[in-house]
Parts: C-alpha cells; structure tokens; sequence
C-alpha cells in the first residue's frame, strides 16, 4: 500500500524539504503544496493520509509566531481539517507548525471542534534557542507517533516555544486523557534540561485520539545517525530515532488499511 503524505509550505516554512524527506525516507509518497495552493484546491487533501506543518517562521512571526498561519488554515480550510482528522487520518505540526496547530485549537481538540486551550510563547529568558535537547516519549500516551521510542535527543530551534495551558484543569486534563506525549528529559545535567520554561517539562501533546501531533522539536533533523552533533565522539545508536517517529506514522496506516473491515 502507498501512504500518501502532504507536506505544507510557504509564507516563511522553511524546514519543508527536509520533511518531505523524512517522510520518503520513511517509505511514503510524500510531495510539498503550497498552502495557496491547497486553499485553491481543497480536495486534494482527499488522497492523503498525512498532514505537516513543519517548522520555519511563517509570516515572519508577525502577531505571535503561528498565528497568521493558523487563522488562514482555520478560515479558509477548517472544514476540510476537521473532516480528514475526523475521517482516522493523521497530522503532525513541528516546532511552528505546532505552533499553528494550538493557536487555531486543532490541538488539544479535546471536544473534536477548534478551540484554543494551549498556546506556545516566549522562552522564559527570552532568547532563541538552537541546541539538541533530551526528550523521554510517555509510554502511557495515546499518541500513534511516539509509540516505542522512550528516549532520545532531537534538536530544539525556537523563541516562542514555552508550552503554557490555559489553566491546571486544562493540564491535568491533557495528563488525564493521556495527550502529553513528549517531554524534556535530564540528560544527565550537562544543561538545563528544559529549553524554554515548558509547564510540566511538556515537549509536545497529541489529540484524544492520537492520530494529531504537535512538537517544538525536529526530528526531521535526524534521520541518519551522522545528524547527530556527537556522532563522531560517542555511540550514539544505529537508529536516527527521529526518523522512527516518521515511520511509525507510515506504518499506522498501513496497518489501518490491512483490518478487516466489520460487517
């Protein structure tokens, strides 16, 4: 079976070609659109399985970082949106893409319509970040993307990435329903393990259903083991283990396609 992924570009998205690769690399037929392009034909949204909104600063971070971004997706293709998530598709969104995905409310979608109930702001000392950081995948979590990992460095690059809840009932909520998905990790103390001042040390969340996922770091920075910054001075494993979320994705619609279906 061909997993058919569409990769989200424009408006200051820079980190496009490098998910479309990791999505090849992964094994699945993967193409950029321009989001232009996309609002003037919606229906090709019809013929993918996956969604991604990668990283980059589209529109310049203007407003806040995400936002503009967000309010064209919600406007003019929030239909569609909610239609293919609700249809068992998936959708990922990194570092501004993720940031997309809460400042329109397609995450935490705990009630399935869009609704802002996180957002993503200011590093707490106000400086961007641009480092590989420590990141454990919560076993316990719902989301289809982390499955199996358990730890792993990927890198960081933002200014606005401090995950914030609207309030403790939002974030016990997100604990609850199993949607924390990843968080910073100690890596054993060379650095404050937290980049940005994240509440609950939260690296990235997923939807009530798993299938959407939203992170500030990028594991399309590592889909081969010599991306590494340490790879010629330590062991740092055979796996590019940013590689294997994409390949988890691929691989859970595959598995989709081959259940038998109830009669």
């Amino acid at each position: 079976m061909t997993v058919h992924a569409l990769v989200l570009t424009g408006f200051g998205i820079n980190c496009d070609a490098e998910t479309e690769l990791a999505f090849r690399r992964a094994g699945a037929d993967a193409h950029r659109v321009h989001l232009n392009d996309l609002i003037a034909r919606p229906e090709t949204l019809n013929a993918m399985d996956i969604l991604a909104i990668p990283g980059g600063f589209s529109f310049g971070d203007d407003v806040a970082s995400g936002r503009i971004f967000a309010n064209r997706l919600r406007f003019q293709l929030g239909d569609v949106l909610l239609k293919f998530v609700r249809s068992g598709k998936l959708a990922i969104g990194i570092c501004n893409g993720f940031q997309v995905m809460v400042k329109m409310g397609l995450l935490p979608l705990f009630n399935g319509a869009f609704e802002q109930e996180v957002t993503l702001t200011h590093n707490d000392h106000n400086r961007f970040e641009n480092r590989w950081v420590h990141l454990e995948a919560d076993e316990d979590s719902s989301c289809v993307w982390t499955k199996g990992l358990g730890r792993l460095e990927l890198p960081v690059r933002n200014g606005e990435g401090k995950f914030v809840p609207r309030d403790a009932e939002t974030l016990a909520r997100l604990q609850g329903n199993g949607q924390v998905a990843l968080r910073y990790a100690d890596g054993g103390g060379r650095r404050p393990y937290n980049p940005n001042g994240s509440v609950d040390d939260i690296a990235g969340i997923c939807d009530p259903s798993g299938r959407v996922f939203g992170l500030m770091p990028h594991p399309e920075a590592f889909l081969v083991r010599t991306n590494h910054p340490r790879w010629t001075r330590e062991d740092v494993g055979d796996d590019a283990l940013g590689l294997r979320l994409f390949v988890n994705a691929v691989e859970y619609i595959r598995d989709a396609a081959r259940e038998p279906v109830a009669r």
